[in-house]
């Protein structure tokens, strides 16, 4: 596996990006994975990175991101104008081809990246074949009964929700009755004891790397799914 630093073209600025590819093609180099940070970290995220790198060793070909904020050193993210801009320039820059024809693209997104790459898909704004949310924000911490939904039900691909236990963004008992409505092909794994982040708590026997490995366990074999 190797990867490539890149620059990605957003209106008249530039946000930096990084291409994972295999270091032999095979049938999964077909299909073209896209990576958005959440609203808090960068596309060098230590989840994002495992992820992206596990996904590319096993043939995809993945891209990740920064958003224009991130680039800049900016807390406060982007507009969601300027996010969405972004989302779609990321994806057109894989599906060009620029490094290797695809003739798949599916959107993964760390909780904000995620909920606006969704927001788009509802919004037929981006055509992917499938949606990974590693952490959806559900709900802003301590307001689970004001949720984020309403977009969720016009999504039609198969979607792979990943969610912790002690996420205060995303309460288990509050995301299962969204998935009971969805009109979608769901998946849900849990990342037992994981907040926002999937971060275990120092008590926890488990290392974030064994977190790491599970989440792109369940990724390859729910890509082998129709």
């Amino acid at each position: 596996m190797k990867s490539e630093k890149i620059k990605i073209k957003v209106d008249d600025e530039y946000v930096s990006g990084v291409v994972s590819t295999p270091d032999h093609l095979n049938v999964n180099s077909r299909t073209g994975m896209v990576f958005a940070h959440g609203a808090g970290n960068d596309m060098n995220h230590p989840l994002l990175v495992s992820v992206s790198e596990g996904l590319a060793e096993q043939g995809f070909i993945t891209l990740r991101f920064n958003f224009p904020y991130k680039e800049k050193g900016i807390k406060r993210p982007d507009p969601q104008g300027k996010l969405i801009q972004t989302w779609l320039c990321a994806y057109d820059f894989l599906k060009s081809g620029y490094i290797y024809k695809t003739d798949k693209i599916i959107a993964v997104g760390k909780s904000m990246g995620g909920r606006v790459a969704s927001q788009m898909v509802a919004q037929g704004l981006m055509d992917v074949d499938r949606l990974i949310f590693l952490g959806y924000p559900l709900h802003a911490p301590g307001k689970k009964d004001k949720l984020k939904d309403a977009h969720l039900y016009n999504i039609k691909i198969p979607v792979l929700f990943f969610a912790g236990t002690r996420d205060s963004l995303c309460n288990l008992s509050r995301l299962n009755s969204v998935l009971d409505k969805l009109i979608c092909k769901w998946d849900l794994e849990i990342i037992d004891g994981g907040d926002h982040s999937f971060k275990l708590l120092k008590s926890d026997p488990r290392t974030q790397k064994d977190v790491q490995i599970q989440v792109l366990s369940k990724c390859l074999d729910w890509l082998k799914t129709d």
